[in-house]
């Protein structure tokens, strides 16, 4: 019997990626050093900071570290660096060794005694007063400080300039239906936390085959699913270094395979782009490179599956989007203090800087001659993959930016997704837990 059924058309949108920031391409490490991607952030930064501070401080003289005269008001610009009394050394993974009594791990660095430091090329200086708080700084942020050296060679810090969010451009009037886009991260397929039938039901949601019309037409307006990070998780028992053996080998493609199928699922019937995470088979240090296509044989067949660098950046009908897979966030809390993951996010957008704690505690390629995780344009939608909680809210800047940040759960954990309407930038989550406690 026939049966008269509305044809549901998936709404499109146009597509621009900006990923060419994060491309290595003829990459070598040798002859090359971390000293220099500071020279190059320093630089940049300064130009910024420079054409603010006459806003700011038109009375006050810029002066280096090397130029200071004691009691004399003036500004300082440099890069801080942060004197950690817990932080992690070398020597201390020696000691573990030859300890016996085990170390054990904090989860978060901050000391009590822990101190700041304002470093530009002629030298340092150790920065003092209430005004300048060190559980909110790490090394790497740039910063423009007003104030005078006291008489223990100190810098008494009064006031403080950061480079605050960049201009953002003009978000534009989407008219018409409603555009969504779902993100996803920690899926981690092939773990002991992996739900499958929690993933199933993901997919099948997004791409309309459950629900009657009514939810079929809002799931039409899904126009893209980010994966943000830690698609796959392969046990760390085969990962030794040493020749695998045929009885462990399915441990090693099994998750990957079985991922390609489920992302065949969702590329046939919309975009989907996946970027790498701390535990997929890429490299280690930011920005990770994007997945090797061949690893995906059933879902490279479709153009509408995009592999992207980590930290990802792109453009949806005008709306631009910046997030990474949480490496950034997460170090940041191990080496300073928020009130929540999003205050960590405020932070970089303020620092105009993704990653500032790179290359000293998170691992980065050693960059000559730029700094991809300089953050010129400011983003309409700032996500972070891999959290233990959904949150999200609008930040504002001091020139009328409106970002919309979020925080995207693991979802092998909460079984959450998130959906973002680009028009609007209203923010929802999307529940598939199966359990039922």
């Amino acid at each position: 019997m026939d049966v008269d059924r509305k044809v549901i058309q998936r709404q499109q949108s146009t597509y621009r990626s900006m990923d060419e920031i994060f491309e290595i391409k003829n990459e070598k490490y040798r002859g090359q050093q971390y000293s220099q991607i500071y020279f190059t952030r320093l630089h940049h930064m300064r130009n910024l900071l420079y054409s603010l501070i006459p806003k700011w401080r038109p009375d006050l003289p810029v002066c280096t570290v090397l130029g200071l005269e004691e009691g004399k008001q003036c500004v300082l610009v440099g890069t801080i660096y942060k004197h950690m009394k817990l932080k992690p050394r070398i020597l201390d993974e020696y000691s573990k060794e030859r300890s016996v009594v085990p170390i054990v791990k904090p989860h978060n660095f901050m000391h009590p005694e822990d101190h700041l430091i304002l470093e530009d090329e002629s030298g340092r200086v150790k920065l003092s007063g209430n005004v300048l708080v060190p559980s909110v700084f790490v090394t790497g942020v740039i910063l423009a400080l007003l104030g005078k050296e006291t008489t223990d060679s100190e810098f008494l810090v009064e006031d403080i300039l950061e480079a605050g969010p960049p201009s953002q451009i003009e978000r534009p009037v989407i008219g018409g239906e409603d555009k969504y886009v779902v993100f996803v991260s920690g899926l981690c397929v092939g773990s002991s936390t992996f739900n499958p039938l929690q993933f199933q039901l993901f997919v099948d949601h997004v791409t309309g085959y459950l629900g009657e019309v009514k939810e079929q037409c809002i799931e039409s307006k899904i126009v893209r699913v980010v994966i943000a990070g830690n698609s796959i998780e392969i046990p760390k028992c085969v990962l030794t270094g040493q020749t695998v053996n045929s009885k462990d080998q399915s441990k090693l493609f099994e998750p990957i395979k079985e991922l390609d199928i489920s992302l065949t699922q969702l590329a046939v019937a919309m975009p989907v782009d996946i970027m790498p995470g701390t535990g997929d088979p890429a490299n280690f240090s930011l920005p990770q490179q994007a997945l090797n296509r061949c690893l995906f044989p059933g879902t490279s067949a479709y153009n509408t599956f995009f592999t992207c660098t980590n930290p990802h950046s792109f453009e949806l009908d005008g709306v631009r989007f910046l997030g990474t897979s949480g490496q950034n966030i997460d170090d940041l809390e191990k080496y300073s203090d928020a009130k929540d993951k999003l205050e960590f996010m405020e932070r970089t957008l303020r620092w105009s800087h993704l990653a500032p704690t790179t290359p000293n505690t998170l691992g980065c390629y050693p960059f000559t001659d730029r700094d991809p995780f300089f953050i010129e344009n400011c983003p309409h939608i700032y996500f972070c993959g891999n959290q233990s909680e959904y949150s999200s809210r609008m930040l504002k800047g001091s020139e009328g930016q409106l970002v919309r940040l979020i925080c995207i759960p693991r979802f092998c954990e909460t079984g959450v997704a998130v959906v973002v309407n680009i028009g609007s930038l209203e923010c929802h989550t999307l529940n598939f837990s199966t359990n039922l406690d």
